[in-house]
C-alpha cells in the first residue's frame, strides 16, 4: 500500500487540443514528455486513484483493465485485473492493446512497458495540490481540459463541509493516522495529513519526516496522541495495534477511528473522493468526541 503512496510527483499538461484528433503532449510526474496522437480510447490504469479520476472525468468506459486494488466505481468491477501496481502482469497489459497505461512513479514496470512500445504516464499524487494537478493532466489527456476544475471545486466544498461537522472539543486534538501496517504514518505534508489539518486536528508526524514515513511504534508511544485513525487491517478491530500501545491516552479513552471495508480504501485514496474521505473522518470523530 505504501508503495502506492510513496513516490514524488507533480504533473503538468500542455498541448494542442483544438479538436478530437489533435495531438496531445503531456509531462508526467517523472518530468517525461509523453506524446499521444489523440485522446486515448483504451486506457489501462494500474493505480486506484487514477482509475477513479478518469471515471470522475466521465471516461470510465475507456478503461479496459485495472490493478487488483481498484475497487471504485462499481462499473470497473468486471474489468480484467492486471496484478499489483509495483509488478503488474506485463503480458496481460500488452494483450489489452492500450493506447496509454496510467501507473505510479514507484512501479518497477514503467521501463518494461515503455520498452514494449506502450505509452506510459506515471502519476502519483501525495498532496492536495498534486491531486489537483493529476486531475488537470488527465483532463488534458482526455481532451476535456475544462473537466478538472468542477471536480476540484466540489472537493473543496466537501472539505469545508467536513470541517464544519467536526465537534468543537476535537479541534486541536493530536492525531496519529496509520496509512499502512508497519507502521507507515500519514505525515503533515501528505494528502491525508492536509485533510486532517483542514479538520482542525494536529498531526503528531511532522512534515520533516516525509509524507508517509515508516516509524518505530515507540515513536507513537512517546508522542501519546489523543486520537488514533487508520484501517482495520492495520489497527485491528479491538486489540492494541502494537505491543505497548495500551497506555496511550487515545486507547484509554477509546478514541480510535478504525475504518473497514470500502471506507478503509476511501480514506487512503488521493483522488476525486477526498471530500467523502474527510466526511468519513469527521463522522468518526463525532462518535468518539460525543
Amino acid at each position: 500500500m505504501v508503495a502506492l503512496l510513496a513516490a514524488p510527483l507533480l504533473a503538468r499538461a500542455t498541448g494542442s487540443l483544438a479538436g478530437p484528433a489533435a495531438a496531445i503532449t503531456l509531462t508526467d510526474a517523472r518530468g517525461k514528455t509523453v506524446q499521444l496522437a489523440g485522446p486515448p480510447q483504451r486506457i489501462v490504469s494500474l493505480l486506484p486513484s487514477l482509475a477513479e479520476s478518469v471515471c470522475a472525468l466521465g471516461a470510465c468506459d475507456r478503461i479496459v483493465g485495472v490493478d487488483r486494488y481498484t475497487t471504485w466505481p462499481p462499473a470497473l468491477a468486471q474489468l480484467p485485473r492486471l496484478g499489483g501496481n509495483l509488478e503488474p502482469n506485463i503480458e496481460a497489459v500488452v494483450a489489452l492493446r492500450p493506447d496509454v497505461v496510467l501507473i505510479s512513479v514507484a512501479s518497477r514496470a514503467v521501463q518494461r512497458l515503455e520498452a514494449l512500445g506502450l505509452k506510459v504516464i506515471a502519476l502519483e499524487p501525495r498532496t492536495h495540490a498534486e491531486v489537483h494537478g493529476v486531475l488537470r493532466t488527465l483532463a488534458a489527456m482526455l481532451a476535456r481540459p475544462e473537466g478538472a476544475e468542477p471536480i476540484w471545486a466540489r472537493i473543496e466544498r466537501g472539505l469545508e463541509q467536513a470541517a464544519r461537522a467536526m465537534p468543537a472539543q476535537a479541534r486541536g486534538q493530536r492525531v496519529y493516522f496509520e496509512a499502512s501496517r508497519g507502521p507507515f504514518a500519514a505525515g503533515e505534508n501528505s494528502f491525508i495529513g492536509e485533510t486532517l489539518a483542514r479538520l482542525g486536528l494536529v498531526n503528531i508526524v511532522p512534515a520533516a519526516l516525509g509524507p508517509f514515513p515508516r516509524l518505530n511504534p515507540e515513536y507513537v508511544v512517546r508522542a501519546d496522541p489523543d486520537l488514533l485513525m487508520g484501517g482495520v487491517r492495520s489497527l485491528g478491530e479491538s486489540r492494541e495495534p502494537y505491543p505497548g500501545w495500551s497506555p496511550l491516552r487515545a486507547m484509554q479513552a477509546g478514541r480510535i477511528c478504525r475504518f473497514a471495508g470500502a471506507e478503509a480504501d476511501l480514506v487512503i485514496r488521493p483522488g476525486p473522493r477526498m471530500a467523502e474521505a474527510a466526511m468519513a473522518m469527521a463522522d468518526c470523530v463525532q462518535k468518539v468526541y460525543p
